[in-house]
C-alpha cells in the first residue's frame, strides 16, 4: 500500500474531530475499501506509473491548459451529439430504413461497452497522451465514414469508429479527473464536462435545422472531422510537455517494451489488454442484441435460422465470458478484475448503471424524437428541444449534487433520492405521454426524469471509484461505464424489438383497408409518417398512424419503468462513504480542498508526497 497517500489534511471529520497522525503507519489510515483490491506501487502498470510521474510534474499553468482544452473538446463533442442525434432519423430514412434507428443505437451501445475497457487498459499500459490520441483518431474516422456512407450498412458500420472515439474520450476524461483530483472534489470536476450541455442542448437543434435547410445531413457529420482534431492540439502538447518535464525531473517510468522482442511485446499486450476477453464480450453482446432489432424487420422474422443461431451462440459466449475473466491463467490481467466484484458498492453501482441506461434507452432514445415528429406534430427544432430537456435537467442536477457532495462529503443519500425521482418520472410519462398531452406536460416529464438521472449518474460513479485503489481506478471507472453502455444497448435492443414488432402490425390493423398494404412506406420513412400535409389531422390515415405509434410508445414506457424499479433497492446496498475522511487513491499533485476544524479553505492544488499542502 502506498504510504504517501493521506486523508485531505490529516484530520477526521466525525463528531469527535479525531486527528490522524501523518507519521503513523499505514494501518492507522482509513482504507479505500475493505476488499483486497489494494495494490502496491510495484504492481501498477506502466501507464499508471507514468501518469503518477506526470502528476508530480504538473504545474498550475499546465493543468489549467489541460482542463481548458478538455472543456473545449467537451463543448465540441457536446454540440456534435446534439446536432447529429437529430440527423439520425433523416440519415436512416434516406436509406428507407427508419426502423433501424434502434439497430444503429445497439451498434453504438455494443461498441461503447467493449471499447471502454481497452481504452482504460491502453491508458494504463501506454499512457494518457497515447490513449487520447487514439480516441481522437477513431472519432475523426467515424465522422468521415458517416458523412460518406452510401447505404445503411455503411452508416451503421461507421458507428464502430464513432463510438470507439466518443467513448474512449469519455472514459479518458473521467480517468484524467480521477488522476488529478481528490475524492471530495471529484464529483464536481467530473461534471464540468457536462456543462456544455447547458447551451448545446438549445443550440444543437437549430444547427441541425440549418444544416438540413441549407445543405445535406452528410455535412452534419463531416464538419466535425476538421474541428475536433484542431481542438485537441493544446491538450496533446500539454500532456507531451509534462511527460518531458517528468523525464527531466527523473520521475518518468521507462517503456515496459524496451529491449523486448516483437513476440514478447505481442504476448504482453495480449494479456495486458485482455484481447480475447474483449472479443468474447463484443461477440456475446452483439450476437444477443442485434437479432432483437433485425429479426422483426426480416421477411421470415424469427423463422430465420441465422437469427436463432446468433442468439444461441451469443448466449453461450455470454456464459463463457465470466469464466474466462475469472481465470488467472487465461486472463491474468482481466479488464473486469474479479476482486472488484467482491466489493458490494462496485456490484450495486454497476447494476444501477445498467438499469439506469436501460430505462433511458426505452423512454428517451432512440425513438422519442420520432414520436414527437409523428404523433405530436412537432417541428424538427421543437422535437429536438423537447428531447434534450432531459440532458439539460440532468446536467443542472449533476452540478447541484456535485456541489453538495463537495461540502458534505456524502454521496449515497443522493443516489437513493435520485432513484425515487427517476422511477416517479417514468410513472408520469406513462400517464402523460399521450397523443392529446400538452407540450408542457411532456416537458415536465422530461425534467423529472432528468433530475433523477442527474442525482444518479455522478454520485454512483463516485462511489464506485471510491472503492478502488489508484491502480484500479481506471478499471473501476471503465467497468462502471461499460456496464452503463451494456444497459443502454439492451434498452435500445428491447425498444427496437417493440417498435419493429408493434408499429407495422398496428399500422396494418388501423389503416383503411385500401391503404393497409402501403404500411411499409409509412413505417420505413419518418418524413412520410410525420407529413401532416399528406395525412392531415382527423383523416383516417392520420388517426391510424398516431394510434399505432402512440400505443407502441406506451409499451416501451411500461418496459422502462420496470427497468428503473430495481435501482431503488440497489441504491440501499451502496456503502455510505464519508469522502473527506477517506484515503485518496491518487498520487502526485492534485486539485483538492482542505478542511480543518470545520472551516472550508480555498481551492488547493497540492502534492500528496509531502507532509503539507504545496501551492503551485
Amino acid at each position: 500500500m502506498r504510504t504517501s497517500m493521506r486523508p485531505n489534511d490529516g484530520h477526521s471529520h466525525d463528531g469527535d474531530e479525531k486527528a490522524y497522525d501523518i507519521n503513523a503507519p499505514p494501518s492507522d489510515y482509513r482504507s479505500v475499501d475493505e476488499s483486497d483490491s489494494r495494490r502496491s506501487s510495484e504492481e501498477a502498470q506502466a501507464g499508471v506509473k507514468r501518469i503518477e510521474a506526470v502528476s508530480k510534474a504538473w504545474t498550475l499553468t499546465s493543468l489549467i491548459i489541460a482542463y481548458v482544452t478538455l472543456m473545449l473538446i467537451a463543448n465540441i463533442t457536446s454540440l456534435e451529439i446534439q446536432v447529429t442525434s437529430n440527423l439520425t432519423v433523416y440519415a436512416t430514412s434516406a436509406f428507407r430504413s427508419h426502423s433501424l434507428v434502434s439497430t444503429v443505437a445497439v451498434v453504438q451501445g455494443v461498441v461503447s461497452a467493449v471499447i471502454k475497457p481497452p481504452m482504460g487498459k491502453i491508458a494504463d499500459v501506454f499512457g494518457r497522451l497515447e490513449s487520447f490520441s487514439i480516441s481522437i483518431l477513431f472519432y475523426t474516422l467515424g465522422y468521415i465514414q458517416q458523412a460518406a456512407s452510401k447505404n445503411v450498412q455503411t452508416y451503421a458500420g461507421a458507428q464502430v469508429f464513432w463510438a470507439a472515439g466518443f467513448n474512449g474520450l469519455q472514459v479518458l476524461q473521467q480517468i484524467f479527473v480521477a488522476d488529478t483530483t481528490d475524492l471530495l472534489n471529484r464529483a464536481l470536476f467530473s461534471t464540468i464536462f457536462d456543462l456544455p450541455f447547458l447551451w448545446t442542448t438549445w443550440a444543437g437543434p437549430e444547427v441541425a435545422n440549418s444544416i438540413l435547410t441549407h445543405t445535406t445531413w452528410r455535412w452534419g457529420y463531416g464538419i466535425w472531422a476538421v474541428i475536433l482534431p484542431i481542438c485537441f492540439i493544446p491538450l496533446a502538447v500539454s500532456l507531451f510537455m509534462n511527460q518531458r518535464r517528468a523525464k527531466k525531473l527523473g520521475l518518468d517510468f521507462p517503456s515496459p517494451f524496451k529491449g523486448r522482442t516483437i513476440g514478447a511485446i505481442f504476448k504482453n499486450l495480449w494479456y495486458d489488454l485482455d484481447v480475447f476477453g474483449l472479443l468474447l464480450l463484443a461477440a456475446g453482446i452483439s450476437l444477443v442484441l442485434l437479432p432483437l432489432t433485425l429479426a422483426p424487420n426480416a421477411d421470415d422474422q424469427w423463422r430465420n435460422a441465422s437469427m436463432i443461431a446468433m442468439l444461441v451462440i451469443g448466449g453461450v459466449i455470454c456464459i463463457v465470458f465470466p469464466f474466462w475473466e475469472r481465470s488467472k491463467k487465461l486472463a491474468p490481467k482481466a479488464f473486469f478484475p474479479p476482486n472488484l466484484f467482491k466489493n458490494k458498492t462496485v456490484v450495486a453501482g454497476t447494476a444501477i448503471a445498467f438499469f439506469y441506461f436501460m430505462a433511458f434507452y426505452m423512454s428517451v432514445f432512440p425513438y422519442f424524437f420520432s414520436y414527437l415528429l409523428i404523433v405530436q406534430n412537432k417541428s424538427q427544432v421543437t422535437a429536438g428541444y423537447i428531447t434534450r430537456v432531459f440532458t439539460f435537467a440532468s446536467t443542472v442536477a449533476s452540478i447541484v449534487v456535485s456541489l453538495i457532495i463537495k461540502y458534505t462529503g456524502h454521496y449515497k443519500y443522493f443516489v437513493t433520492a435520485g432513484a425515487c425521482i427517476y422511477i416517479m418520472g417514468f410513472g408520469l410519462m406513462i400517464a402523460y405521454r399521450t397523443e392529446n398531452a400538452s407540450t408542457w406536460s411532456i416537458i415536465g416529464n422530461q425534467i423529472a426524469v432528468g433530475i433523477g438521472g442527474g442525482f444518479l449518474n455522478v454520485p454512483v460513479q463516485l462511489g464506485v471509484q471510491a472503492s478502488a485503489s489508484h491502480q484500479q481506478v481506471a478499471a473501476a471507472t471503465t467497468v462502471w461505464l461499460t456496464i452503463l453502455e451494456v444497459g443502454g444497448a439492451v434498452g435500445a435492443a428491447v425498444s427496437g424489438a417493440i417498435w419493429s414488432t408493434y408499429v407495422p402490425s398496428k399500422l396494418q390493423q388501423y389503416l383503411p383497408s385500401d391503404l393497409a398494404p402501403n404500411y411499409a412506406t409509412i413505417y420505413a420513412d419518418v418524413t412520410v409518417a410525420s407529413n401532416y400535409t399528406l395525412y392531415p389531422p382527423g383523416s383516417p390515415v392520420r388517426v391510424a398512424i398516431n394510434q399505432a405509434y402512440n400505443e407502441t410508445m406506451r409499451y416501451m414506457l411500461i418496459g422502462a419503468i420496470c427497468a428503473a424499479v430495481p435501482i431503488l433497492p440497489l441504491s440501499l446496498c451502496l456503502k455510505n462513504y464519508k469522502l473527506d475522511q477517506m484515503k485518496q487513491p491518487v498520487e502526485g499533485k492534485v486539485i483538492g480542498s482542505s478542511r480543518k476544524r470545520g472551516t472550508i479553505k480555498s481551492w488547493r492544488f497540492w502534492e500528496r508526497r509531502s507532509s503539507a499542502p504545496v501551492i503551485s
